[in-house]
């Protein structure tokens, strides 16, 4: 494991003080989690767009093109 060392605005060092309280979690495991919940926002944000680059407009539209054109049963209905 590593240390870091930041400075936070006074503000955000309070409010994440406050929320690790209530979840019922340290400060450093607070922290902690914000980033991995950032780093794991970004690879993913990564990955779908090289996937993306892998599809086609026309293969997406032949896929659809296979779908029944029917109402959606009630349960299915927002």
């Amino acid at each position: 494991m590593s240390t870091v060392s930041f400075q936070l605005p006074n503000s955000i060092y309070e409010q994440a003080k406050m929320l690790a309280a209530r979840e019922g979690v340290s400060l450093e495991e607070f922290l902690a989690l914000a980033v991995m919940e950032k780093v794991a926002t970004i690879e993913t944000a990564s990955y779908l767009k090289e996937r993306a680059k892998r599809g086609s407009r026309e293969k997406l539209l032949a896929v659809l093109g296979k779908a029944p054109d029917v109402e959606p049963e009630d349960l299915d209905r927002l």
